[in-house]
């Protein structure tokens, strides 16, 4: 690792330290009674391709900036009407759903071990709101929360990471980006940071094209790469 010489550790979390489709699946799941679990799966679906769908909007300039609880409402209410749930009430819990989601089993462990040696850097999608309570329900700790609210654009654009550079202090390729998406190490390969894909159940693999700088089975493994005890 001697070649890898990094002054801080910026985590994607969505998907890389919560399990964001167990989280939705149990707010679909008190929504309505008893869905199957093909009935689930497919409400999930809905959900999350709205979501992409709309980031992407904002990406290519053909919606303006809203926050990602904003578009977790949107997607809550599609859910809702797909399932013949009208209750707003029913609605809004659905939507805060998107900030109750479980971290992965070495989540919590593992960032405690990085963050004993490294500055750690939360790097994300979801809004500032959001983004308190995910922390506050997996028991995420950090040196610093970034949302991309504050660069008003979605990663993977690179005014995102350029948030974590600007807080850092330090040249993009002394900040190491760790995520479970490939798509999310290409973006902020493309500023110039170091990459380390974290494999996940969910996520976006690497692709044979893909040259990131660490590929780790979990958190304790990228630890164990990273030198730490």
């Amino acid at each position: 690792m001697a070649e890898l010489k990094i002054d801080a550790v910026v985590f994607d979390v969505l998907g890389t330290l919560v399990d964001e489709p167990a989280g939705l699946r149990a707010g679909i799941r008190a929504l309505t009674p008893s869905p199957d679990a093909a009935g689930t799966e497919r409400l999930l679906l809905l959900w999350q391709r709205h979501i992409e769908r709309e980031q992407r909007r904002v990406l290519d300039g053909d919606r303006p900036y809203v926050p990602g609880e904003l578009l977790d409402r949107e997607a809550a209410g599609l859910v809702a009407e797909a399932a013949g749930v009208g209750d707003p009430a029913a609605v809004e819990a659905l939507a805060r759903s998107a900030r109750r989601l479980p971290p992965w089993p070495d989540t919590v462990a593992g960032l405690a071990l990085i963050a004993g040696r490294f500055p750690l850097i939360g790097l994300s999608n979801a809004s500032r709101t959001a983004l308190l309570g995910l922390n506050a329900h997996a028991g995420l700790r950090w040196h610093q929360a970034l949302s991309a609210e504050d660069a008003r654009t979605y990663k993977p654009d690179p005014a995102v990471y350029r948030l974590a550079v600007t807080v850092a202090g330090v040249p993009p390729e002394r900040l190491l980006m760790v995520a479970a998406h490939a798509w999310d190490l290409r973006g902020a390969q493309a500023l110039g940071l170091r990459t380390a894909y974290v494999a996940r159940p969910v996520g976006d693999p690497p692709t044979p094209a893909d040259r990131f700088d660490l590929y780790a089975e979990g958190l304790a493994d990228l630890a164990g790469q990273l030198e730490l005890p």
